[in-house]
C-alpha cells in the first residue's frame, strides 16, 4: 500500500518523517471503510513506530511523556457480560434460505495503549417452526439442529479460547497484542448456508485464518468436500492441479505475488489438497478452496482463495 506525505521546503529529519508516516497510517485506521483486520494491522504498525520514536528519545537522553487528546480519546475499555445464559442476539444478520439464519451471540471488546481485542462472535440459528412446516423428514430438522449446535460449540470453544490467551497476555507489561473475531454470511446457493469465521492476532507479528461452516440444508448434514461429488470419483486431482494453475498466472502477472510452487526447498512446495482443506460454495454454485496464512504462500500473502472453474470439476460434481 502506498502512501502520500506532504512535501516540505526542507529536508526532513528522520523523526520528521517518522511523524508523517504516524501521521499517515493514523488516517488509514480512522478510515471508516476498512476492515478489522486492517485496522488491527495499522494498529500494530502505528505501535511498532512510536516504539522506534521513544527509542530514539532515550538514545539521545531526552523523554517525554505526553498523551494526546486524540491518542487519550482511543483508549476505551467496553466489557459486556459474557455470561453465556444470559447473552443475547445482539445483531440480526441476513437470513440464508428458510432454515437458517445467524445472529452476533455475544461481543468482547477490550482497548488501551497497548492491547485491543474486538471479538463479535456468531451464533447459528433455527427459526421457530410450527409443526405443520416441519420437513416431511423430521430427520432433516434434527439433523439440522444437532449441526447447529455441533457448528455453534464449536465457535464458542475458539473464542473462549482466544479470549482466555488475551486476558492471560494482559499480565505482560511489555507488550502488545490484537485480537480480531469477525463473521460473515458468505454466498451461498438455497440449499446451502455458509458461515465464515474470521481470526486475528497479533502481538510482534500478526496472522489471520479462517474457518467456514457449510450447512447442506436438504438433509440438515455439515457439508464435507467429498459431498459435493459423485462417489468415487478423483476431485482431489483436478482441483490442486487447477490452483497451480492459477498460482502461476497469477504470479506471470503480478510479480509481488508468490507462492510455494516451484521453492528451492521442495518440501514447502503446494502439492494437493485434501479432505479437510477448508472450502465453500460461491453464488455460482463453484467451489471456492481457501488457504490460511502461511499455508501456500509467504505469511505477506495473507489469506487466499482459489475459485475452480466448473468445467474443471464437470463429470464429477453431483
Amino acid at each position: 500500500m502506498e502512501h502520500n506525505f506532504p512535501a516540505e521546503k526542507n529536508q526532513p529529519n528522520k523523526e520528521q518523517r517518522l511523524d508523517e508516516k504516524m501521521r499517515a497510517y493514523r488516517e488509514e485506521y480512522e478510515r471508516p471503510q476498512m476492515s478489522e483486520i486492517q485496522v488491527a494491522k495499522l494498529r500494530r504498525t502505528i505501535r511498532e513506530a512510536e516504539k522506534m520514536k521513544q527509542q530514539k528519545h532515550k538514545k539521545t537522553g531526552i523523554i517525554r511523556f505526553t498523551v494526546t487528546a486524540a491518542a487519550a480519546a482511543s483508549i476505551f475499555i467496553a466489557l459486556p457480560n459474557l455470561s453465556y445464559p444470559i447473552a443475547h442476539a445482539m445483531e440480526q444478520l441476513p437470513l440464508i434460505g428458510p432454515l437458517a439464519s445467524a445472529v452476533t451471540f455475544r461481543n468482547y471488546e477490550y482497548e488501551t495503549d497497548r492491547h485491543m481485542a474486538d471479538i463479535s462472535v456468531p451464533q447459528i440459528e433455527l427459526p421457530e417452526v410450527q409443526p405443520e412446516q416441519l420437513p416431511t423428514d423430521n430427520q432433516v430438522q434434527e439433523n439440522l439442529e444437532r449441526s447447529t449446535e455441533e457448528i455453534n460449540r464449536e465457535i464458542q470453544d475458539i473464542t473462549d479460547k482466544l479470549i482466555a490467551e488475551f486476558e492471560a497476555h494482559m499480565q505482560d507489561e511489555e507488550g502488545y497484542q490484537d485480537v480480531v473475531v469477525k463473521s460473515e454470511v458468505l454466498a451461498t446457493q438455497a440449499d446451502y448456508f455458509t458461515l465464515k469465521l474470521i481470526c486475528y492476532q497479533g502481538a510482534g507479528s500478526g496472522y489471520q485464518w479462517n474457518y467456514y461452516y457449510t450447512i447442506d440444508l436438504n438433509t440438515g448434514e455439515r457439508l464435507q468436500l467429498k459431498d459435493l461429488f459423485q462417489e468415487g470419483a478423483d476431485y482431489i486431482t483436478p482441483i490442486s492441479e487447477n490452483i497451480k494453475e492459477q498460482m502461476q498466472a497469477r504470479m506471470d502477472a503480478d510479480e509481488n505475488v508468490y507462492y510455494w510452487l516451484n521453492d528451492e526447498i521442495e518440501e514447502w512446495n503446494f502439492k494437493a489438497i485434501t479432505d479437510e482443506t477448508s472450502f465453500y460454495l460461491n453464488e455460482k454454485d463453484n467451489v471456492v478452496i481457501g488457504f490460511n496464512e502461511g499455508d501456500v504462500a509467504p505469511m505477506y500473502m495473507g489469506t487466499v482463495e482459489f475459485e475452480i472453474p466448473a468445467e474443471v470439476l464437470a463429470g464429477i460434481r453431483k
